[in-house]
């Protein structure tokens, strides 16, 4: 096992290598911050930080059922939705069990089920995306569980609601299938492939999501899954106490009736998102389609695109731990941000392309 390595904060850049006024491509975050209720309703809460938070999220948790059309005790909080897929290898996994992933899988995946002492079984790709027959097809008697992310990270790729419901109706009802639908509100077709929908059909269906994207609040590190009361109930047993802090849940509640908010951050996406790609087709750099907040790019050596980058104040993500050694990601950031970002690729492209 290695350990999780995130996108180089804009500190650690400006430390290295002396460089001032960088922008941050790396971590599809959004770029626009936190809206002004978001900020009213931390600044609210702020005042009360010397007690601990509701452990049961009561409020967070009857606001998010009724907007999402399920029982509140079909949901589960954790410390961004990173907590609930660890939390889901641990109640799951165990030696001599195996989890089954995508070859382009986030690497959380892989990790969590590592961590809960299960083997990895990752099924090839197709066209980046995951070839979800052949997944349900590597499913044996020692698999627990299967993660699927979609869209997904870092291709961008998305799969069909008819395409999850085939799976789910392929897999043993014993084999938990985990849709990790963190991007799912920048796809514009989101409400046609949420497996939202599906829960009712498929008591071992879970879905997670996390507020850390669309929602802004990365910082504040909150996530949920969705699943029946008693998959909930069990991993209620392992989930630490107050794994959700105060300032996470008067943000989320805020952020969850910003509608307006989620809109303009959906809108201001796709235009971004279109524009890049537009600007990779006239530089001829292939990519793959994507449904999510971020593009990824082929640029054949991409650690030397990425180190060239980096010194001229730019970070965007090497996904060579993703089995996609000659490709970059680039999360869509503000306008000025993306002008940059071309301005430098453009030099870095001119002497590495040559």
């Amino acid at each position: 096992m290695h350990p999780y390595e995130p996108g180089k904060p804009l500190e650690t850049l400006e430390r290295e290598l002396g460089i001032r006024g960088a922008v941050k491509l790396a971590s599809n975050e959004n770029p626009r911050g936190p809206g002004e209720a978001v900020r009213a309703a931390l600044a609210h809460g702020a005042a009360d930080l010397s007690r601990y938070p509701d452990g049961s999220a009561f409020r967070f948790r009857e606001r998010l059922a009724a907007l999402q059309g399920v029982h509140p005790d079909q949901i589960l909080l954790g410390n961004g939705s990173n907590d609930v897929l660890e939390l889901i290898a641990r109640v799951f996994l165990a030696p001599g069990t195996t989890g089954v992933i995508d070859q382009h899988a986030f690497v959380v995946y892989p990790l969590a089920i590592a961590g809960a002492g299960g083997q990895v079984r990752a099924v090839p790709s197709v066209a980046y995306g995951h070839d979800l027959p052949a997944m349900a097809a590597a499913v044996d008697d020692t698999t627990r569980l299967m993660f699927i992310a979609n869209p997904n990270n870092p291709t961008g790729t998305v799969a069909s609601l008819q395409e999850i419901e085939t799976l789910l109706e392929a897999v043993p009802s014993d084999v938990l299938v985990v849709v990790d639908e963190a991007y799912c509100e920048y796809h514009h077709e989101a409400p046609a492939t949420t497996a939202l929908s599906l829960l009712d059909r498929f008591p071992n269906l879970v879905v997670t999501r996390t507020f850390s994207k669309i929602y802004g609040l990365a910082a504040l590190r909150l996530g949920y899954a969705v699943a029946a009361p008693e998959l909930v109930s069990l991993l209620n047993r392992l989930r630490q106490p107050f794994n959700v802090n105060s300032l996470a849940l008067a943000g989320g509640l805020a952020a969850l009736d910003d509608v307006a908010y989620v809109a303009e951050s959906r809108r201001l996406n796709a235009e971004g998102l279109a524009a890049l790609e537009a600007a990779m087709r006239a530089r001829g750099v292939p990519y793959i389609p994507s449904a999510g907040n971020f593009l990824t790019i082929e640029v054949g050596a991409a650690g030397a695109y990425y180190d060239a980058l980096l010194r001229e104040g730019v970070i965007v993500r090497p996904v060579a731990g993703y089995g996609l050694g000659a490709h970059l990601r680039v999360s869509v950031g503000l306008a000025e941000e993306m002008a940059r970002f071309l301005e430098s690729f453009d030099r870095v492209h001119g002497r590495l392309a040559a």
